[in-house]
């Protein structure tokens, strides 16, 4: 990793508001300065990945991904090392890192220095991170690419799949997500199902024809909207929507809503157009 020549210089993360009272207890991971980050964890990330996350007392929601990735490491036997680095007393490093926001982490694999992201995730979504981490790394010779480990009720659901059944499908799915709430990879899996069910069998050409002949037959619109996203369409799918939601009110406001939402599911949710139709969305109910 090349740093800057401005590695003196400090970072201005004043918008930050005032600092808060420090945590109790030990942080995981290793405190970052200038010197072990250049005499020690660059040399590390030849053998192993290095995670590096940047956080400040005063945002409590960076401490929160501190303790996660902490949490994580122990989950991962060590397979990566974590390294935090405060900002407000090491503002030499965030300079070098590039830091603009707190939480930020970055990742560095032989030497060179890789952003991941810069906002708070929920734990699921920083374990993808983690594991596309790790893959890239054993690409590079770094390490070994992490094992991909599926649920016995998501077996149960691709086999259900793999044979047309549906329900069995979104049962399994279902199971798991009582299981394991908010699973990233149940939820997309229990979407996708439910998606392929209300499609299967439909003439989608037929359903998008009688969508233009019958602008406000919700059951039509909907079954149109669900044709569009199989096509990929999802721009016109939740333009769709949204124009219902606006002229209802009520139970069927309501199930086109939930509808709209278990598209959005199928979506990643940074994606820029499910991000607009979420604004969109909030502004025709609030």
């Amino acid at each position: 990793m090349t740093l800057p020549p401005n590695f003196g210089r400090a970072v201005d993360l004043s918008s930050l508001g005032k600092p808060k009272a420090e945590a109790t207890g030990p942080m995981p991971g290793v405190e970052i300065t200038p010197e072990n980050l250049t005499n020690e964890f660059l040399a590390l990330s030849k053998s192993k990945p290095v995670i590096l996350i940047c956080w400040s007392p005063r945002s409590p929601e960076s401490q929160e991904v501190v303790t996660t990735l902490g949490a994580l490491e122990i989950v991962y036997e060590s397979s990566w090392s974590l390294g935090r680095v405060d900002v407000d007393a090491q503002p030499q490093v965030a300079q070098a890192l590039q830091v603009r926001a707190v939480p930020f982490a970055v990742a560095i694999i032989n030497e060179q220095m890789v952003p991941l992201f810069e906002q708070a995730y929920p734990e699921a979504q920083i374990r993808m991170v983690l594991d596309k981490v790790l893959a890239l790394a054993a690409e590079q010779g770094v390490g070994d690419a992490p094992v991909e480990k599926i649920e016995p009720e998501e077996e149960e659901a691709l086999a259900a799949l793999d044979a047309g059944d549906f329900p069995t499908a979104e049962a399994a799915y279902k199971k798991l997500l009582a299981r394991k709430p908010g699973d990233t990879f149940a939820t997309l899996g229990l979407a996708q199902t439910q998606l392929l069910a209300r499609t299967d069998g439909l003439d989608g050409a037929k359903i998008m024809q009688d969508a233009i002949t019958e602008p406000d037959d919700l059951d039509v619109q909907m079954k149109c909207a669900d044709i569009e996203v199989v096509s990929g369409y999802l721009e016109p799918a939740f333009a769709r929507l949204l124009r219902l939601i606006q002229l209802l009110d009520g139970a069927e406001q309501k199930r086109v809503k939930d509808r709209l939402l278990e598209l959005f599911a199928l979506v990643d949710q940074a994606d820029p157009r499910v991000i607009k139709a979420r604004a969109a969305l909030a502004n025709a109910l609030f």
